[in-house]
């Protein structure tokens, strides 16, 4: 037959040229044993002294943050700078910042995993964790801002003596039931996710504690055929629940603004503007958490540089979004004609806040572009930084949003001046506090990485490769 190999010839399997040829998602060829031990190491051994260097003023700042909320309930809302014109202030725009922030969890472990990017495996949980942490430091100013906090339950739809229902057309009842289901299923989806690596840490621990609690949340996992299935089918439904609420809860929040009739709000492009900052400011704080944890936890080679190229990628794409969007922002105030529109952005760019404009357009729209050079992307202190710059930047933007468009209002006798309190400014610190004790007690307790989705990317897991033997982008066999 043509073609045919001759017996005993030496058949050489030809691959991809070196210049296509992928980095493995897992470097130095780790084993899959590698994999457990390492992340489950992080639980198992004893705190490290960074651990407790950044536990320790965590726990001082959610201590203020306690002390914070006692007062202001106890006080009233006055004692936040907000005054005539600008009745938002450090509230909203930390409300707004954070719930931001919780984005990127989400679409990394719902929206990259319908679409098969296998990159994900090493960031999703981390992410997942920080959505959620986010959106509970979120939830405190919203709950605060209604002035009467133990009125909060009425935003439900629950039948009360006084036939009262919840307000459908306040954009109060849009976030409350927006943020309240995206956390509820991020929870879930989070939880979806552990349940294997909890069976890891169940049969690998030493102490009858450890071992009933991490049994107990494992759901008698014991890896079978069966239950793989219906683990997959139920992270399959959870990820398609939560990609519609990753562009749905900013857009309802933007909402808020933009179904107002105020100048700088009252525009259709804040939706998806909205979602594309939420995103970009989202990745900035993965980028910002676990580049750090990156080398003090020793997983180079799980979280490899090509993770940390994908997501600086991202972050350029979406700030760039986020940069078109001021432009049109821009084109719009001048083609609507309007001069109080107008004026709005003119008074942003040139007014007494335009040290806080400027700032926003450096760090959302001039510092990213610094990601299209490769070694800009492989300089993981630069990258760092940056991540910390866009953060900043996109606390800016929504600085710029509310108190600019607010401090200057139709009459030119309403203006005014806007200037946060230290009870705005040691909340807003305390909200950092609360953040970093869960996500540090987090670490502490839970796997940081997905162990059953990382070793399904392994080379081990690769059909095509030497060692592999189970099946490929799923869970090894």
């Amino acid at each position: 037959m043509a073609g045919a190999v001759p017996p005993g010839a030496e058949v050489r399997v030809i691959g991809p040229p070196q210049e296509l040829e992928r980095v493995p998602l897992v470097a130095n060829q780790r084993s899959l044993a590698w994999v457990s031990d390492r992340v489950a190491g992080i639980v198992e051994g004893r705190a490290p002294l960074w651990w407790w260097v950044a536990f320790v003023p965590s726990v001082v700042a959610l201590l203020l943050l306690g002390a914070m909320l006692v007062y202001q309930i106890s006080t009233g809302v006055g004692v936040w700078g907000n005054n005539h014109p600008v009745m938002w202030g450090w509230d909203i725009i930390n409300f707004v910042w954070w719930i931001g922030i919780g984005h990127a969890g989400t679409l990394i472990s719902a929206i990259l995993f319908l679409l098969r990017q296998r990159w994900r495996t090493a960031v999703n949980r981390a992410a997942e964790a920080m959505t959620i942490f986010a959106v509970m430091c979120a939830g405190i100013y919203p709950a605060l801002h209604v002035g009467r906090i133990w009125f909060d339950w009425w935003l439900f739809p629950v039948h009360n003596s006084q036939s009262l229902w919840p307000q459908f057309r306040s954009p109060l009842m849009w976030d409350v039931f927006a943020v309240s289901t995206y956390f509820t299923v991020s929870v879930l989806f989070w939880y979806m996710g552990l349940i294997p690596d909890l069976a890891v840490f169940r049969d690998r621990a030493k102490t009858k504690l450890r071992k009933f609690f991490y049994g107990l949340f494992a759901l008698g996992w014991t890896g079978s055929n069966r239950h793989w299935s219906n683990y997959e089918k139920a992270y399959l439904i959870l990820a398609g629940l939560s990609t519609p609420l990753v562009l749905s809860v900013h857009s309802i929040v933007s909402l808020d603004f933009a179904v107002s009739q105020l100048p700088g709000w009252h525009t259709t492009i804040f939706p998806p503007y909205f979602v594309a900052g939420a995103i970009f400011s989202g990745f900035g704080m993965v980028l910002t958490l676990l580049i750090p944890l990156r080398k003090w936890c020793h997983l180079e080679d799980i979280i490899t540089q090509r993770h940390i190229d994908v997501m600086c990628k991202v972050t350029l794409a979406t700030g760039s979004i986020v940069g078109y969007a001021y432009g049109m922002e821009f084109f719009i105030a001048w083609y609507s004609g309007s001069p109080y529109e107008r004026f709005a952005f003119i008074n942003r760019a040139m007014g007494p806040y335009a040290w806080g404009y400027w700032t926003m357009i450096f760090c959302n729209v001039v510092a990213p572009q610094l990601f299209w050079s490769r070694r800009i992307r492989s300089n993981l202190l630069v990258v760092w930084i940056l991540s910390i710059v866009v953060n900043v930047g996109m606390w800016f933007e929504r600085f710029v949003i509310i108190v600019i468009s607010l401090h200057r209002d139709f009459l030119a006798a309403n203006w005014g001046h806007y200037l946060p309190t230290w009870v705005d400014v040691c909340t807003y610190l305390g909200t950092f506090g609360l953040f970093f004790t869960c996500f540090l007690l987090f670490m502490r307790f839970l796997p940081m990485i997905a162990i059953a989705e990382v070793k399904g990317v392994t080379p081990q897991a690769d059909p095509h490769h030497p060692l592999g033997g189970a099946k490929s982008g799923g869970h090894p066999a």
